[in-house]
């Protein structure tokens, strides 16, 4: 009779070990970081009706509880607190999962091509200093691993680190300093995530029918010609490499990328603008966006295709509201495509996020950018934003010229005069059009006060 009773306990336990499949994406592991002061998601997988209760080591009595649904998912909204400590979640279904080491803080997803992919590893400045020093145990990192697929996956591939020198090096250069920033200024945790993709076009990092059903879009993505070094097609690592990291809650997001798109400029602000508001459709969150603006190169060709995707990328200032952008013309390299001040450029991001995000600093983040202009005779009187406090040069100001209804272009003399740049040519009597540093290895030198480059531009339509 113990015999008979050990064996129904023994297939009892099968029994219940065989339903024992609450499961998680990568996202949610130890280590990781939650949105501070927030309510958060948290999801899953499991046997349809199981019955789900998380808690919390921040808040204990409260229970959050849920059954899974018909289709073998579970969901909860938590709130999180501002607690600095490690904590812990307990997740029960049929089977217990602890997440232990649970940091609550500030979440910034990064992402685009090589210069936001590069590490510590891969030749930045001051790399081996960098590396000694990236001890810090409140900053963790999460790798998303290069993959495609031609449908949309629930999960990613990756786990979170605690940053250390060993881990630092591996992980984009530009998210970490970034990170760091924000960590010694804000003195709270931050979680720095990277899905980027050396050499990949914006097209693959948005819905594949989001940019099919734009016509101008789908046109322009068959001018891509495939690399191999990565996917061309449009939704490849969307799929892949973003849609599963939604809805994690972020703080914002920041993206550096557009130099494969040289080969279809003139329609990268439209893509850029989808590209945003499709991760807000599926964050459903208006997140901060903030982007770097390609530096300088000379792209190996006859043509000023750098220039405009930079103009394009300027425009999309005034298209997509909660958008800023870094301006690299300073710190670019005109024989190497990957600038190597990338501490330089996590800086300029960190100060954005800083000032419009956190009201930390009240200094200014952006270089001058093109506001609109006044003509008065054979001169035009340019207005800047982000030049509130004056404008400067070193030497001579280059790289302005004007034209008139007949777009022939001259150089301009320019002058300052407070935070206008004054433009006239002998060539040009009735001045209409201007261009600003418009060319692929433009390295303009017009600053604002505070020593921020100023972004190229074009007031043509058409280039």
């Amino acid at each position: 009779m113990q015999k008979i009773v050990s064996i129904i306990i023994f297939n009892l336990i099968l029994l219940v070990q065989s339903l024992a499949n609450i499961s998680l994406p990568a996202i949610f592991s130890d280590h990781m970081v939650l949105k501070a002061n927030d309510e958060v998601k948290i999801w899953g997988w499991g046997k349809t009706g199981e019955n789900v209760i998380l808690t919390c080591s921040w808040d204990p009595a409260e229970i959050y509880e849920t059954k899974v649904n018909t289709l073998g998912k579970w969901e909860l909204v938590i709130k999180t607190n501002d607690s600095t400590i490690p904590q812990t979640i307990n997740i029960k279904g049929y089977n217990e999962i602890l997440i232990s080491d649970v940091l609550l803080g500030e979440v910034w997803l990064c992402s685009g091509q090589s210069n936001m992919e590069w590490t510590a590893l891969s030749g930045i400045d001051d790399s081996e200093e960098s590396i000694a020093l990236a001890n810090f145990p409140k900053i963790r990192l999460f790798t998303v691993l290069s993959k495609t697929s031609d449908y949309q996956q629930e999960d990613v591939k990756g786990s979170w680190v605690i940053c250390t020198p060993e881990t630092m090096k591996q992980f984009s250069a530009i998210g970490y300093f970034f990170g760091k920033e924000l960590y010694e200024s804000l003195y709270t945790p931050v979680g720095m995530i990277c899905s980027a993709w050396g050499g990949t076009p914006a097209e693959i990092w948005l819905e594949a029918d989001s940019l099919n059903n734009d016509v101008i879009l789908s046109n322009a993505a068959k001018k891509l010609k495939q690399e191999p070094w990565g996917p061309k097609d449009p939704g490849k690592a969307y799929n892949a490499m973003i849609y599963g990291l939604a809805p994690y809650k972020i703080s914002g997001a920041l993206w550096y990328q557009g130099e494969t798109n040289v080969q279809n400029a003139d329609t990268y602000a439209r893509l850029l603008r989808r590209l945003i508001e499709n991760w807000r459709d599926i964050w459903d969150d208006n997140f901060p966006f903030y982007f770097a603006q390609i530096a300088p190169y000379s792209y190996g060709a006859e043509h000023i295709n750098g220039a405009i995707v930079r103009d394009q990328q300027r425009r999309v200032l005034e298209m997509s509201p909660n958008t800023s952008m870094v301006v690299l013309s300073d710190i670019g390299n005109l024989t190497d495509i990957h600038p190597k001040n990338k501490i330089e450029v996590g800086r300029r991001f960190a100060n954005i996020a800083l000032n419009k995000v956190y009201s930390k600093f009240n200094t200014e983040y952006s270089g001058p950018l093109y506001k609109s202009h006044t003509t008065l005779g054979n001169k035009i009187i340019v207005e800047f934003d982000h030049a509130e406090n004056g404008l400067m040069a070193d030497g001579e100001i280059t790289y302005f010229e004007i034209a008139g209804e007949d777009h022939s272009f001259f150089p301009a003399s320019a002058k300052i005069v407070g935070s206008t740049i004054v433009l006239e040519s002998s060539k040009v009597k009735n001045p209409v059009f201007i261009k600003f540093a418009m060319t692929n290895t433009a390295t303009p030198n017009l600053f604002n006060i505070e020593g921020l480059p100023a972004s190229c531009f074009s007031t043509e339509i058409n280039y």
